[in-house]
């Protein structure tokens, strides 16, 4: 009995460099928007919920974020998205110029 070495690829790069053709079947694919993104983690998943923020009035005392959709990863494929969007957003740095976040500094 020989045994086979070779890993299952995890990634569709890593399928790409190991010779196997990846087919995105996108039939049950749906789309929605978010301008609103929430992240929680515990040692075996990451949690990112999507919504949108429809308050655009500055100085409220309160906001309703309506969430739409949850996508769970395990932290291996997190780690995986993480690298994608730096990559992506290094890109689109390149071709548009950095990205100025409004991000409060924790005092």
């Amino acid at each position: 009995m020989s045994k086979n070495t070779a890993e299952k690829p995890e990634t569709p790069e890593q399928a790409k460099e190991q010779g196997v053709k990846v087919n995105w079947n996108t039939s049950n694919l749906s789309s929605a928007y978010a301008n609103v993104c929430n992240v929680t983690s515990t040692r075996e998943e990451v949690v990112l919920n999507f919504g949108v923020n429809k308050a655009w009035e500055r100085g409220q005392s309160e906001m309703e974020i309506e969430l739409s959709n949850r996508i769970i990863l395990s932290p291996y494929a997190a780690k995986r998205l993480q690298l994608m969007i730096n990559k992506l957003v290094g890109e689109y740095e390149e071709r548009y110029g950095e990205l100025k976040l409004d991000v409060a500094k924790p005092s």
